[in-house]
């Protein structure tokens, strides 16, 4: 199969004019048949103009909608088998699509491109990168090298099967990533070198950090809701077990506190049961919506 004739290539974009210009004509040397779509996220300078200069189609949001809203728009638009996603700011690097392609005609669903350690800007940020892959694939039991990276070439029918669950803001390679393999679609990560961006970053570490931090939270919740709910009933249970051993042996009493905290671990385990269903009920949905 050849993958380049049947690509749709989405680029969210918000006040990207420094970056695109150069971006896209570099995209359109390498893959003059593919369809090119820029989504406009409310930019207020000259994103929009650059991409219809470049021969882009442009989708326009009136407001700034997020990342995740820019995602979704691009991926109703397109018209093509497959679709291939990457920052209009210049740190995915078009000569690596070629790798991203060749990954997926080996038979699998999603192949998404892993920055290497050193692609991150600051020493914090590669932490919480290194923080979030490690739970993250402890959590699915498969190895996980780039949790957050926003560029990835999937098939378009699997994709748009979980528009639904997808965030309005930064976390929906979380999201889809996790939905992918909570479905037993097979993915691929391959390491690429993705370069400094030009321009003014609009991730902030101080209002974006609980944000992130909210991104492991939905890994449990979304691949296996009972992995995260589990362990955390598990431990409240065992403090209440402690805490009871505590004042039995030194007041001969069960107190109110070791009540709440029986209490607390018995509905954490039922919210954790509850979850597990609804997940299920998701994929199986996609799951029967794929087979059709």
């Amino acid at each position: 199969m050849n993958i380049s004739n049947q690509l749709s290539i989405v680029l969210p974009a918000k006040n990207e004019a420094v970056n695109l210009a150069a971006h896209l004509e570099d995209i359109r040397s390498r893959y003059p048949e593919a369809e090119l779509i820029v989504v406009n996220d409310g930019s207020d300078d000259e994103t929009p103009k650059i991409a219809e200069h470049a021969g882009a189609i442009v989708v326009s949001h009136p407001y700034s909608m997020g990342n995740g809203a820019a995602i979704k728009s691009g991926a109703r638009t397109a018209s093509r088998k497959y679709i291939l996603f990457m920052d209009a700011d210049g740190q995915h690097q078009p000569a690596d699509i070629e790798t991203l392609i060749a990954e997926l005609e080996n038979g699998f669903r999603m192949v998404i491109g892993a920055r290497k350690p050193q692609s991150h800007a600051s020493k914090p940020r590669r932490a919480m990168n290194f923080l979030y892959n490690k739970i993250a694939s402890m959590m699915t039991g498969f190895r996980i090298d780039d949790l957050t990276s926003g560029f990835r070439l999937v098939e378009a029918k699997l994709f748009r099967q979980f528009l639904y669950l997808l965030p309005n803001g930064f976390s929906y390679p979380t999201t889809i990533t996790m939905a992918f393999l909570r479905s037993g679609y097979p993915i691929k990560f391959v390491w690429i070198e993705a370069l400094r961006r030009e321009g003014k970053s609009n991730i902030r570490p101080l209002r974006d950090g609980m944000r992130f931090f909210l991104i492991i939270l939905k890994v449990g919740a979304l691949f296996s809701p009972m992995r995260l709910f589990l362990p955390v009933s598990a431990a409240i249970f065992a403090t209440g077990v402690g805490y009871y051993a505590f004042t039995y042996f030194t007041q001969g009493r069960f107190t109110n506190m070791s009540a709440v905290l029986f209490l607390s671990s018995l509905i954490i385990f039922l919210i954790g049961i509850i979850g597990e269903q609804v997940s299920s009920l998701h994929y199986q949905t996609a799951q029967e919506s794929d087979q059709k």
